[in-house]
């Protein structure tokens, strides 16, 4: 990994040398991914799966192409069971529309954590509302971990679906997303992964795992916005209907009524985001390129870099701390509002997230009106984390 490939690094905010900590939210693009997205425009861009003609085919194998680099980087056992998407969210709501409408009835129980994000509480909330059935969550320990014995509590033979985050995007912390497939697989009960915060920060093996589902979004890993992945074991998916129907995802169309196409097309209703693919599998090439283990362990080095100096400092609580973590911190500064702290060190050329991390029930249960947030990517070093303490230091002089 080069920084020179960020360009966006080198520019400068309020004055100051831009130093970005809020990978959590979304990743900054290497050049190779920028070019990517030009070249598909400037020498082949044509629509896909339809044309006979020379740019189509080129296209289309672009996009294949993708596909397959993306299961083999997570696992998958075919590229059959890759689906693109726009993102995390919309995979899961893809999922919710798919799987409620295929095995979801009244009375019936889907489970979630209580660290999930928006993404993962609203789209089974809908789905609840809709089928009459019922959500519930794995609550909390006092140390912000899950409580697992609650969790097999919940588990019964209501239960349908089991979702939950393999990292919490607020508080970086990696659940036991093996052991809560275990226990859910013993019930017979599927589970899917919002992978947001873990596949772009480690290697995320489907198979070693045995998720039934995993969502995910290429632009936290150093991707294109826009481009999302959902991948569903064959099995699952054969019995899912589409979430959307029109082109792409037919086989035949009659005013009879409509037959639908294949896996993993079936999922897939109108022109596909060929290029985000394209531009995802340069994403991909460069985090392989540095290495997965290599980012992991550059990563939770920072990770424990920063929380180690945050601790020394007067009147900083972080939330989780001491946990293991995937390049993400949560702190307060005793009664100074996050909004504050976040805005004093924009001012110093540092860019942190600050707010309830789209995790309201998370923030109520830590009983704060929010947070500030530093994430980390493959670029970011200490320097970066030195520079963001000295500023942290400032403002909270200015604001105490």
């Amino acid at each position: 990994m080069n920084r020179d490939d960020f360009k966006i690094l080198k520019e400068t905010v309020h004055g100051r040398q831009l130093v970005y900590l809020d990978n959590a939210a979304t990743s900054q693009k290497p050049q190779q991914v920028i070019e990517a997205i030009a070249e598909a425009y400037n020498t082949w861009n044509s629509n896909i799966h339809r044309g006979v003609h020379h740019l189509s085919q080129i296209a289309t194998g672009k996009h294949e192409e993708a596909r397959k680099k993306v299961a083999a980087f997570i696992g998958a056992k075919s590229s059959d069971e890759i689906i693109f998407t726009k993102g995390t969210t919309d995979s899961i709501n893809a999922l919710a529309f798919s799987f409620g409408e295929a095995f979801i009835h009244e009375g019936d129980e889907i489970i979630v954590s209580g660290l999930e994000h928006h993404s993962n509480i609203v789209p089974w909330q809908m789905l609840c509302e809709r089928k009459k059935a019922v959500l519930r969550h794995i609550p909390l320990r006092e140390d912000l971990s899950l409580d697992m014995e609650a969790f097999k509590a919940l588990l019964s033979g209501k239960t349908k679906l089991v979702s939950v985050a393999h990292v919490s995007n607020v508080l970086g912390t990696i659940q036991p997303i093996a052991e809560i497939i275990r226990l859910a697989h013993e019930q017979g009960v599927p589970v899917c992964i919002d992978g947001a915060q873990s596949v772009p920060h480690m290697k995320v093996d489907v198979q070693a795992l045995d998720c039934d589902f995993l969502a995910f979004s290429g632009h936290k890993m150093y991707g294109p916005t826009g481009i999302g992945v959902l991948y569903g074991k064959k099995e699952w998916l054969d019995q899912l209907p589409p979430h959307e129907g029109g082109g792409e995802m037919i086989n035949h169309v009659r005013w009879s009524g409509t037959t639908f196409n294949e896996l993993p097309y079936k999922f897939e209703a109108g022109t596909p985001n060929f290029v985000g693919s394209y531009a995802l599998h340069k994403a991909i090439d460069y985090m392989e390129q540095t290495g997965l283990e290599a980012i992991e362990k550059h990563e939770r080095e920072l990770t424990n870099y920063c929380e180690r100096l945050l601790g020394e400092i007067e009147g900083v609580t972080i939330y989780a701390a001491g946990q293991p973590k995937a390049g993400v911190i949560s702190f307060n500064v005793g009664a100074i509002h996050p909004f504050d702290v976040g805005t004093l060190l924009d001012q110093q050329g540092i860019a942190v997230r600050t707010g309830h991390h789209c995790a309201e029930p998370l923030i109520d249960e830590i009983g704060v009106p929010g947070t500030v947030r530093v994430s980390f990517g493959l670029y970011n070093d200490k320097d970066d984390i030195d520079s963001f303490i000295a500023a942290l230091k400032k403002a909270i002089m200015i604001l105490s």
